[in-house]
């Protein structure tokens, strides 16, 4: 398997993945089809840029396994790009068994020709007893294993010779499916027995019943503890095909994801937006210029027959996926991620909470550029946990100390750029020549002028109206502060204080010895 990745933001990537049956960009949503009937046909999904999709191989098994073994999966469903093959998991997760073995699934996927195949595995599910869902780790994992073998004999059989590090019989990435739901231990576990066994392809299960139910922040943690026992290998998630998920999972470390969404919501009468879905007979206009929503108005798509109706509302569907995948990887692109997961947030309060559960995420800084091409935006307290900023204030912790041990000035950040070439900075070292100048700022906490000029500290935008809320709402701000007085022992410390600093020095801890001296505050004009 080759993975490139292109570029980074957060714990989101853009990157490339080749298989035997040529490469696709992630991240992306990777379209389910029937295998053998379909409503919307493959080459319409490959017109739309949708490069992979996602087949069941249980069904193709169960209904037409002498011909799919005769002229493989690729015929079958008369697709020419990668094909990901479900071996009967959701099967499973819904009945209960299959009735096939593992080996059996594993051998047949392997001689249909699936791009990334999948073990039939044990789905945890949501909201089972801990015993029970670790059984069904261990079941998993004992399929899984026994798929290894006939992956292995296919190997011996054909004298290939393979990298010890990767399982493949004729170039196909096997997928690890990650089993555990809501017990993070078990998530750790499954994930690093799979990482031990060589996979490179990795899928998390058990997700459905979290988005369906609004858990968002369940399935954060979820993400965050299989991405942390696996960092670095690509990473599928199981179901989620709303407009809403797919901003959240990209952003946390999700390069895949499936869903049957666009056609299912399809039969239910169900318009997909940006924001949400719709019932289509609540509704009086179309906000969308999709070849569907330009050519029908409401009344005329509700009057088609079912079938019809069916099949421009997928259509639809698709494009509002397509548009959204698009709208994450520019923002990825141009370093706003954190923005558009942020706005996307908005638009439902579960959602928000997950937010606030990702935003001590340390892992989220590890792929955050250290520089960006573009300012970046910060609208309320929310934004202090923001990783730049994070990664800003351990810089000034760990890294950063003074060559003035006399005395600080702090005066507030106004917004000029580059605040050492102003006037206003002219006129501050004229009359505190001997100290350290720092600009502080409600997001950022403390910005030494010596090095405003680096990024992120010369490269945003704020809200003045950040200002409003109350100091106890930037916790970040307060830490930061009090950390960088204690750790440069500056004997005064002047401060030019705005409204917002008022409000904070009762609750701020300066140094006993530190004599504190209230200057006047002039607001300057933003050049």
């Amino acid at each position: 398997m080759l993975f490139e990745v292109k570029c980074t933001d957060l714990s989101a990537r853009i990157g490339k993945l080749t298989t035997p049956h040529g490469s696709f960009e992630t991240p992306s949503f990777i379209p389910v089809i029937h295998p053998i009937k379909q409503q919307i046909s493959p080459n319409f999904l490959k017109s739309l840029g949708f490069n992979c999709i996602i087949t069941n191989a249980y069904i193709a098994f169960k209904q037409s396994e002498y011909k799919a073994r005769r002229h493989g999966i690729h015929n079958i469903v008369n697709f020419d790009g990668p094909i990901m093959t479900d071996s009967g998991g959701y099967q499973v997760l819904e009945y209960g068994s299959v009735g096939v073995s593992p080996s059996t699934m594993a051998q047949f996927e392997i001689d249909i020709g699936s791009d990334i195949p999948i073990p039939l595995d044990k789905p945890t599910g949501y909201g089972l007893p801990y015993s029970v869902a670790k059984s069904y780790v261990d079941e998993t994992i004992s399929n899984i294993k026994e798929t290894v073998e006939i992956i292995e004999n296919n190997n011996n059989n054909n004298n290939n010779s393979t990298d010890s590090n990767s399982l493949s019989s004729k170039g196909e990435i096997w997928t690890g499916t990650i089993q555990g739901a809501e017990h993070f231990d078990l998530v750790t576990y499954s994930a690093s027995v799979l990482d031990k066994m060589g996979f490179q392809f990795f899928a998390i299960g058990s997700p459905v019943e979290l988005m369906e139910s609004y858990n968002f922040s369940i399935l954060a943690e979820l993400i965050k503890t299989a991405k942390l026992a696996i960092p670095n290998k690509p990473i599928h998630l199981f179901g989620a095909g709303h407009p809403l998920t797919i901003p959240l999972a990209v952003a946390l470390g999700c390069d895949t994801f499936d869903s049957a969404s666009y056609i299912l919501y399809a039969k239910d009468n169900r318009y997909m937006h940006s924001h949400g879905t719709l019932k289509l007979d609540a509704m009086s206009y179309f906000p969308c210029c999709c070849p569907v929503c330009s050519y029908y108005t409401v009344k005329e798509l509700l009057n088609e027959d079912r079938e019809t109706r069916i099949t421009n509302l997928a259509k639809h569907n698709l494009f509002v996926l397509k548009q959204e995948v698009s709208f994450v990887k520019q923002s990825i692109f141009d370093g706003r991620l954190w923005e558009y997961v942020l706005q996307k947030a908005r638009s439902h309060p579960k959602l928000m909470d997950a937010i606030y559960t990702i935003k001590n995420f340390e892992y989220l800084q590890n792929n955050t550029p250290i520089f960006k091409q573009k300012a970046i935006y910060l609208f309320e307290p929310i934004d202090q946990h923001r990783p730049e900023l994070k990664n800003f204030r351990n810089m000034l912790i760990n890294n950063y100390r003074s060559l003035y041990n006399d005395a600080i000035l702090l005066y507030p950040d106004q917004g000029i750029r580059p605040f050492y070439l102003s006037s206003v900075f002219k006129n501050i070292i004229d009359k505190y020549s001997l100290s350290l100048v720092c600009l502080y700022n409600p997001f950022f906490g403390l910005i030494p002028v010596e090095i405003s000029d680096i990024y992120p500290a010369s490269h945003n935008v704020f809200s003045k109206h950040s200002t409003d809320f109350e100091p106890e709402d930037y916790g970040e701000f307060i830490k930061l502060f009090n950390s960088f007085l204690k750790s440069n022992h500056f004997k005064t410390a002047y401060i030019v204080a705005d409204p917002f600093m008022k409000k904070l020095l009762p609750i701020l801890d300066f140094p006993e010895h530190m004599e504190l001296k209230i200057e006047d505050f002039i607001e300057t004009t933003t050049t």
